[in-house]
């Protein structure tokens, strides 16, 4: 049963949980980290292989300059000083999914440190995380536990992945809520997608997370025992997985026991974490410099090169957009969620009489209907064009709003870009300000009790009006006139 259901708040109040996270993340190369084997997801098993792989004799790496490039670039994305001097070494360990018995990584001295990611919080302000280190390294191998008829008694292997390009991103133990840990991933998947280092896609592995919590008492300075959270493959899991873990730590410390130092596996389907092994019985890695690659020299040159690579990042980005096009900042997080679709919408955004109004049919009209239907951007029948068109359209007020709904409709039902169904359909709208004048006066005639209520306090009751004109107009009634007439008759 989940610690939750035996804990009460005011004892979870009691204790500061203390976070920090492992973050690795293939690096998107066409070839792999030290050999020229394709860098590919998803080919046949044990094809994208060779000596160096696989730790034959002889065989030896050589590092491969773009993996260098995107490592520096995702370190400057998030704040680290890069290092002059990094050294490569062997962490050694064995498992049937590394062939060589050891992994090329970085240890003491990693090719970047003391970055930081700035996340939002619960009470609306900004909190920095640090990250202590970005270092590059080698993927190992998959071992595949089930999917054949002897899955029972056999595991299978595939290599393709050994010696694919990493980095892991550590972060100082700054996180104190799941909900900060949330954030924090968040953030940090947005700037390397922004990068292009990486497709970040964790259903794949490309991205990975391993979590350390533990809790202390409020106002202790020692931080508690940690336990690492492993084989958790969505940011939503993280959170749930370290929201267990922290309640079932608090558990074990107010019954009296003590917390273990132990890896975790979290399990989605009930919900929970279980124990994997103890990490006072974890093996010495024996970490000693790798005697087959030079010490790797990022020289002013090649980090000017990379700073030059840099993309405007998200927070920046939002923060332009918003001043540029007048923009809610809810309007431009969603604008800028992805870098691809940012630009597309920058591009258009250009040739619109109002970007502001061209934002809002892209999101509200556009969005909300490929929401409903489970659709992404790029399956949307209305083009960024037809969006434009759209919102210039109403910017011009020669269709009302709900001509334009109306119309989108259309699109979408019959999988039409809004240009082709506006040439075909084409409302038109009364402009003619005194045949709306005509309209309202019919509507005021007709209605002399809600006039006396306008008259006697009750200015809501406009909308009433207009909503009579609007529909003896079959919506065609000009907006603005519109409501300038109704204005007009009312307090005449």
């Amino acid at each position: 049963m989940p610690a939750a259901a035996v804990l009460s708040s005011e004892v979870l109040a009691k204790y500061e949980p203390v976070i920090g996270l492992e973050v690795h993340v293939q690096l998107l190369t066409a070839t792999k980290a030290f050999c020229g084997c394709a860098n590919h997801f998803g080919s046949e098993p044990n094809t994208n292989i060779c000596p160096v792989c696989l730790g034959l004799p002889g065989a030896l790496p050589v590092l491969n300059a773009k993996a260098v490039e995107f490592a520096t670039l995702a370190a400057l994305a998030i704040n680290c000083e890069i290092r002059e001097r990094s050294i490569f070494a062997r962490k050694n360990y064995f498992y049937p999914d590394l062939p060589k018995g050891y992994q090329i990584s970085q240890y003491d001295k990693p090719i970047a440190e003391n970055g930081w990611i700035d996340v939002p919080t619960a009470d609306g302000t900004i909190k920095r995380i640090g990250v202590t280190r970005l270092h590059m390294e080698e993927d190992a191998g998959k071992s595949l536990h089930d999917g054949f008829a002897d899955s029972a008694t056999r595991t299978y292997l595939d290599l393709n992945r050994c010696g694919t390009p990493l980095i892991e991103i550590v972060s100082e133990p700054d996180i104190r809520t799941p909900d900060e840990a949330f954030e924090y991933l968040t953030r940090l998947k947005e700037i390397l997608l922004y990068t292009g280092v990486s497709d970040c896609n964790m259903e794949e592995g490309s991205l990975r997370c391993d979590a350390n919590v533990s809790v202390r008492l409020k106002g202790a300075e020692r931080f508690g025992t940690k336990a690492e959270v492993k084989n958790v493959n969505s940011f939503r899991f993280v959170r749930a997985a370290l929201e267990y873990e922290i309640e079932r730590q608090v558990e074990v410390i107010e019954s009296g026991g003590h917390v273990m130092q132990e890896s975790r596996l979290w399990n989605a389907a009930e919900g929970r974490t279980y124990s994997m092994r103890s990490k006072e019985q974890a093996h010495d890695y024996r970490y000693f410099p790798e005697p087959d690659l030079p010490p790797l020299i990022v020289t002013a040159e090649f980090l000017a090169a990379a700073k030059s690579k840099l993309p405007e990042l998200p927070e920046a980005r939002r923060a332009r957009i918003i001043a540029d096009y007048e923009l809610t900042p809810q309007d431009a997080a969603t604008l800028t969620a992805s870098r691809e679709f940012a630009d597309r919408f920058e591009v258009a955004a250009k040739g619109a009489r109002s970007p502001r109004r061209m934002a809002n049919v892209l999101l509200s009209e556009v969005g909300g209907r490929l929401k409903a239907l489970g659709l992404e951007q790029e399956n949307s029948p209305v083009s960024m064009d037809g969006i434009v068109l759209a919102a210039d359209l109403l910017d011009e007020g020669k269709i009302s709003s709900k001509q334009m709904k109306q119309l989108m409709d259309v699109c979408f039902e019959k999988g039409e870009n809004f240009p082709a169904v506006y040439e075909r359909e084409k409302p038109q709208q009364i402009t003619d300000s005194s045949a709306i004048e005509a309209m309202v006066d019919q509507v005021i005639a007709a209605n002399p009790k809600q006039v006396e209520q306008y008259r006697g306090g009750k200015k809501t009751l406009a909308a009433f009006f207009v909503g009579q004109v609007m529909k003896a107009s079959k919506g065609q009634a000009n907006p603005a006139l519109l409501n300038e007439q109704v204005t007009k008759k009312l307090e005449g």
